[in-house]
């Protein structure tokens, strides 16, 4: 067998232990009263092993996030080239200025000897900070280069450099416009979003002159958050789904019982896209794990191909408001709102979401559609037939939902009961997951979180100095002055989370934007799980709008259109989804109605 590469090696033994830590821990408790010592510290800690790795598999596999091409998109050769390397060589620069930070943070952490479990010093693990971040910054400067050692040595002198500079000015005061500028321009030049995030957050504690371990405190802080494990666990579950046979046994079932017309079709379109992007963490897994198979439905059911692959790339973003969604768990961790209680509170805001999809998007229009040759109409002995080949599928929610409400389980612990369902039911019962596939999604699913918790730990950075600086009690006298009610409020806070969604990623939005403007929602009587389900139906706008609307790149990917004809295609699910928005904040009941009745308020 291929030996694996030290990265995804290191990040999929990380997933693994993950998953099986919180296992043996419920078994182990009823027998003995007792299970692994410090089992969740443990697992929060091997989070941050697959955050650091996992990130450097992104790189490896060009998968950190950026803004898009950008200026390098140029089509002059010789200004992309230039362009680029500006680019690569600032964020390795930045990545090493985050290695000398996190070393600092480390070096503190080793004075107070304290032990994670078994003897093992927390500094050890701790330590995967500034080697992970030293590692991205030698990748990152050694892009482009002609040969590998050339690359190597010119990713190590700016890594090096990077390093020497903090370590130098740590504690020192700068002044921040050149950073900001500078910053700006490597952003634009399509530099990784994590580096200019990082070099923000160090940038503004420059200019304080506070020591630079405040940062990497906050990248440790949310990587082994007690709640985050989670995240990776439920990743994983929904890519093992979306990598087997279950799409096609969930569209069959969701197609048996709306019916094969064009009513029906579009209709199982949209509920199974929402469905399945709750479970893979992202929506542009949906759509490449849906796409070939919805859009011959679609087609075959008279529905013009413009309008299926509309349906498609847009349906994909409403499963941030079900549960397990990875947005969902986000908020709940950052808010510190419990998150049975935000499984409850999305579950009606994402079938209006729906149906505003439906009706106001247009897709349930006539016209064209009756001109498709019938088709069978919903029948109850296919969808019973339907139901039991995906009988394992439909019962996934149950184990991730039921297991959490009912106590048995912790949040982690319902993770990883998910996760091994998974793996289980598709290995053993479908006989669909074989080694390669595994592997695969072990190597996936790092990536994907790696990639988005690099950025939540140097948003988190950014968002604390924030806090430290009042920045929450100014927003909240500002809006009370500016904004003289509530509704006022509401329709200020749709329409800015609208141009944030479209700006930032969502990951990095729930962590920058939630401290912020939560308190000003508090401030106007807004129960902080109603806030959490606006945020969220809102930003689902953001992955249909360009420069962050990945599933607009990813459905030009898919169905090889170009961006600009999806994105226009799209433009009536905005609206749809917009108006659903509304709709969800000026009718509170809408979220707390539900897990209000069954806490018995």
């Amino acid at each position: 067998m291929r030996r694996l590469p030290f990265d995804e090696a290191i990040a999929s033994l990380a997933l693994a232990l993950m998953t099986l830590i919180p296992l043996v821990e419920i078994a182990l408790r009823p027998l003995h009263g007792r299970g692994i010592d410090n089992a969740p510290l443990l697992v929060q800690h091997l989070g941050l092993a697959l955050a650091m790795f996992g990130a450097i598999l992104a790189e490896r596999s060009g998968h950190l996030t950026t803004l898009g091409g950008g200026l390098a998109a140029s089509g002059n050769p010789r200004v992309r080239q230039a362009v680029r390397s500006f680019a690569d060589a600032s964020a390795a620069l930045l990545a090493g200025m985050l290695a000398a930070a996190s070393w600092s943070f480390v070096a503190s952490e080793i004075d107070a000897g304290r032990e994670l479990a078994y003897g093992l010093p927390v500094w050890w693990v701790q330590a995967l900070m500034p080697a992970g971040f030293a590692i991205l910054a030698v990748r990152l400067g050694a892009r482009g280069a002609g040969r590998a050692w050339m690359g190597a040595l010119r990713g190590a002198g700016l890594a090096a450099a990077g390093f020497l500079f903090a370590r130098h000015f740590d504690g020192a005061s700068l002044p921040l416009w050149p950073f900001v500028l500078w910053l700006v321009a490597v952003l634009l030049a399509g530099a990784p979003v994590f580096a200019a995030l990082g070099g923000l957050a160090l940038a503004l504690f420059w200019s304080e002159g506070q020591p630079l371990a405040s940062v990497p405190l906050s990248h440790y802080q949310i990587t082994v958050n007690p709640s985050l494990p989670a995240l990776p666990l439920f990743t994983l579950a929904g890519l093992v789904f979306a990598r087997s046979g279950a799409a096609a046994r969930l569209g069959a079932l969701f197609t048996a019982c709306f019916g094969g017309g064009a009513l029906g079709t579009v209709a199982a379109a949209a509920v199974l896209c929402s469905f399945f992007t709750a479970f893979t963490g992202g929506s542009g897994v949906t759509i490449l794990a849906l796409g070939g198979l919805l859009l011959p439905l679609l087609r075959d059911a008279g529905v013009p191909e413009r309008r299926g692959i509309s349906l498609v790339t847009s349906a994909s973003a409403l499963g941030v408001l079900l549960a397990p969604s990875v947005p969902l768990i986000m908020y709940a961790i950052i808010a510190r709102v419990p998150i049975n209680t935000m499984f409850l509170a999305g579950l009606l805001p994402a079938l209006v979401m729906v149906a505003f999809l439906l009706v106001f998007g247009g897709y349930l229009r006539g016209g064209s559609l009756a001109l498709a040759a019938p088709r069978p109409r919903a029948d109850l002995r296919r969808a019973l037939a339907a139901a039991w080949a995906a009988r394992w599928e439909i019962l996934a929610p149950l184990v991730a939902i039921g297991s959490l409400a009912s106590g048995i389980a912790t949040p982690t612990e319902s993770a990883a009961l998910t996760a091994a369902y998974a793996l289980l039911t598709q290995a053993v019962a479908h006989r669909e997951l074989d080694w390669p596939l595994l592997r695969r999604c072990l190597a996936d699913c790092p990536q994907v979180i790696g990639g988005v918790m690099v950025i939540l730990g140097m948003a988190l950075g950014l968002t604390n100095y924030l806090v430290d600086a009042g920045i929450p009690d100014a927003a909240v006298e500002w809006a009370q002055a500016a904004l003289p009610g509530k509704f006022a409020f509401l329709l200020a806070l749709n329409l800015f989370l609208f141009a944030a969604g479209a700006l930032m990623e969502i990951y990095a939005a729930i962590v920058v934007l939630v401290p912020l403007l939560l308190p000003v929602a508090l401030s106007y009587g807004i129960d902080p799980v109603h806030f959490g389900v606006i945020f969220l139906a809102v930003m689902e706008m953001g992955f249909l709008c360009p420069p962050a609307g990945m599933n607009i790149f990813f459905a030009s990917a898919m169905f090889a259109k170009p961006i600009r004809e999806v994105a226009v295609s799209v433009l009536p699910a905005l609206l749809a989804i917009f108006l659903g928005a509304l709709v969800i904040s000026w009718v509170p009941g809408i979220a707390t109605w539900l897990p209000g009745m069954l806490a018995g308020r």
